[in-house]
């Protein structure tokens, strides 16, 4: 068996390097692991749906990565290898992937997306998607474990059938729009609205020509709308400070309503206000909860663990509803959030600050173009009244001063001791009688004092030796008290790296 190919597991996705371009990356991502994870994903596929390989049909998309049409062809030889009809949807994104098997014109039996998200143009990925959903965890490894002992095939790929998918999903985005608007099938609902989107050159380029403009919408000053793998202006990111700097100048200049940024294959975005203010992180997640109240009065927001205590003010002082603070990783929230539904409790929404998020509405899928719609109907609405979308979080707290910290490990058997450390910080930080909410993920500590008021969290990585902290204080004096507390909690690890602290 080959176990190297196990090494391209990153939680429910696999990543790789898959072109040459950056010094000491080597590439491991190549056609030979795409065909036999291929091969491996018809076999998963049979069993998961008690067809025969020879029943199923499974679409192939990709966002604009330069590696993505040679993954695209070896994934695809290796399900027609295993005799899966195939289905090319050429440039796509992740969201559109899972809907082609709910779409009544493609019904697929599952579908695979080609793409490595917001990391440098040399990697690339592969996701998979069943009629439950993205798959999980322990569904890669077995793909994977299946794969390292199967050997490449060849295939004739003109038995592939071509499919326009990003145009059967963007009708459905623009149908949702006139509904959300209470519009007729032919009305332009975004009339006198300027709304510009920033692609980053990603997969997202077909918002603008296929749901703004047939919908009325002023698009002049959109950007970076050409797919290009090389990403030449900037990283397709919405966590990224270049990626929105860029859309908000483009909004301030061109005096936009709003400005939409996605990542590379459409499954975050973030927004920035006529303002120029930026609606990201802890403030997409207010927005999109506070949109979705009104019709979900008392239910549950989860969210990943580095939001702040001014999220958890606004949603259950402001809007009345529950905030549970999980754990990090987009599918730990989702699968949560399906967790709470399945017992009765009312989740509309997960999300994460790097911006996936899921609705109950819509599959709980994490869908960034959806996201956008439910912002562009807010919109939409708010100027029918004569309001501002940002009176939505009007009531929201300013962001404080925030820092990440990452400690290295080290030593070998690095989660024995990160958990030694988090048992220790625990037990000092109670024997300082500090606040120490309910926290799923690492120790978490918040600060409610006259001079200094924040949070911080320390938690352990998953799969690397390091120890990331979270500090966000209300103003620098805050954070720098915060800090200096967390460095006498920390005191005496002498195999934990501490210098980025000083």
């Amino acid at each position: 068996m080959n176990s190297s190919i196990l090494k391209l597991q990153n939680g429910s996705d696999i990543r790789g390097v898959a072109i040459e371009g950056i010094e000491g990356e080597n590439v491991n991502l190549t056609s030979k692991e795409a065909n036999v994870i291929g091969q491996s994903f018809a076999l998963w596929l049979s069993k998961n749906t008690g067809k025969p390989a020879e029943a199923l049909t499974v679409g192939i998309g990709m966002d604009s990565r330069l590696s993505g049409p040679a993954l695209a062809d070896a994934v695809a030889a290796g399900l027609l290898s295993a005799g899966v009809s195939v289905v090319n949807c050429s440039l796509a994104t992740t969201p559109s992937m899972f809907m082609s098997i709910i779409f009544e014109e493609t019904k697929f039996d599952g579908s695979i997306m080609i793409t490595a998200s917001h990391l440098p143009f040399n990697r690339n990925g592969i996701k998979f998607f069943n009629i439950d959903g993205g798959l999980e965890h322990d569904d890669i490894t077995a793909i994977l474990e299946k794969a390292g002992g199967l050997e490449e095939k060849s295939a004739d790929l003109t038995k592939i059938k071509s499919f326009d998918l990003i145009s059967l999903y963007a009708d459905h985005l623009v149908k949702a729009i006139r509904k959300g608007c209470g519009c007729g099938e032919n009305e332009k609902p975004l009339s006198g609205l300027k709304i510009l989107v920033d692609s980053g050159n990603g997969a997202s380029g077909f918002f603008v020509d296929k749901i703004l403009k047939p919908l009325g919408a002023d698009t002049a000053g959109s950007q970076f709308l050409e797919p290009d793998g090389h990403f030449p202006n900037h990283i397709p990111n919405p966590e990224n400070k270049d990626a929105m700097n860029s859309i908000r100048n483009a909004v301030l200049k061109n005096k936009g309503d709003l400005g939409l940024i996605f990542d590379t294959d459409v499954d975050r975005m973030s927004a920035v206000l006529d303002s120029g203010e930026e609606v990201n992180r802890d403030s997409i997640i207010a927005m999109t909860a506070a949109i979705l109240a009104p019709e979900n009065p008392g239910s549950t927001i989860v969210t990943d663990s580095v939001t702040s205590d001014r999220l958890t003010v606004f949603l259950e002082k402001n809007l009345g509803l529950k905030h549970l603070r999980y754990m990090r990783g987009y599918k730990n929230v989702i699968n949560k959030q399906k967790e709470l539904n399945e017992k009765g409790i009312n989740c509309p929404l997960a999300m994460e600050t790097s911006g996936h998020g899921a609705l109950k509405e819509n599959y709980y899928l994490d869908d960034g173009a959806y996201l956008a719609v439910k912002l562009i109907i807010a919109l939409a609405l708010s100027s029918k009244e004569n309001k501002k979308l940002s009176d939505l979080i009007s009531s929201l707290e300013p962001a404080g001063v925030e820092g990440e910290f990452r400690f290295k490990i080290l030593t070998e058997d690095f989660k024995t001791y990160g958990k030694e450390v988090l048992e220790t910080f625990k037990e000092r930080a109670e024997s300082k009688n500090l606040i120490l909410p309910e926290s799923f993920e690492g120790i978490r500590i918040s600060f409610d004092l006259p001079e200094t008021k924040g949070w911080l969290l320390l938690r352990l990585s998953l799969h690397d030796p390091v120890m990331p902290l979270n500090i966000e204080g209300k103003d620098k004096e805050s954070f720098s008290s915060i800090k200096k507390i967390a460095c006498e909690l920390l005191q005496g690890f002498d195999k934990l790296d501490q210098s980025c602290l000083k």
